[in-house]
C-alpha cells in the first residue's frame, strides 16, 4: 500500500542538515538531497520541506528517527490511504513530540481512552479539560509552530520517493 506527506523541516542548525538528510534517507531507503533555505522566523537556522512518498507507517518512522535532536521543529504527515488512517506528528525542543490520527476529512481524531482520561484527571482536579483537550489537539505545537510555517510560504518543496 502506498502513502504519502510531507516533511517540514521548520528550522534546524545547518550543521544538523546533512544528518537530517541521512536520517531521511535511511527510513525511505534512497538517497536524500533537501533544499535548505534560511528560516526567516529565527537567526541562523534553516528550513526544508520536501512532500513523499512510500509504504504506510513511514511519516512515524522518520518523526521517530528525527526526534530529541536539540533546536529541531519538524512536521511530518501521512494523508490517509484506503483503509488507513493519516497521521500528524511534530516535534519542537520546548514541547517534544506530538502525534496524533487524522481522519479522511483532515480532523484530529482522539481516541476514545485519551478521551476518558482528560476527563478522569480533570474530574480529579488535574488538570483543566479545556487544557488537556487542547493539547490533545496539539494547539501548543500549532502556537509554538506557526511563526515558522508563515515563513515558509513560497518555500521549494522537493519529491521524496521511497525504495520500492
Amino acid at each position: 500500500m502506498s502513502a504519502r506527506g510531507v516533511l517540514y523541516v521548520h528550522s534546524a542548525q545547518p550543521a544538523l542538515c546533512p544528518h537530517i538528510e541521512w536520517a531521511v534517507a535511511g527510513v525511505l531507503g534512497v538517497p536524500v538531497d533537501l533544499t535548505w533555505t534560511p528560516q526567516p522566523a529565527a537567526p541562523n537556522v534553516v528550513r526544508a520541506q520536501a512532500e513523499w512518498e512510500g509504504r504506510s507507517g513511514i511519516a512515524a518512522a522518520i518523526a521517530s528517527s528525527l526526534m530529541g535532536w536539540q533546536r529541531l521543529r519538524f512536521e511530518i504527515t501521512e494523508d490517509a490511504s484506503q483503509g488507513v488512517d493519516g497521521t500528524r506528528h511534530a516535534y519542537t525542543p520546548t514541547l517534544g513530540p506530538f502525534s496524533a490520527v487524522i481522519g479522511a476529512s483532515g480532523d484530529i481524531m482522539i481516541p476514545e481512552d485519551r478521551l476518558r482520561a482528560a476527563m478522569l484527571m480533570a474530574s480529579q482536579g488535574r488538570c483543566v479539560l479545556e487544557e488537556e483537550l487542547d493539547r490533545l489537539l496539539g494547539k501548543p505545537w500549532d502556537e509554538e509552530l506557526e511563526p515558522f510555517r508563515y515563513a515558509g510560504d513560497g518555500a521549494p518543496v522537493r519529491w521524496l520517493h521511497a525504495a520500492v
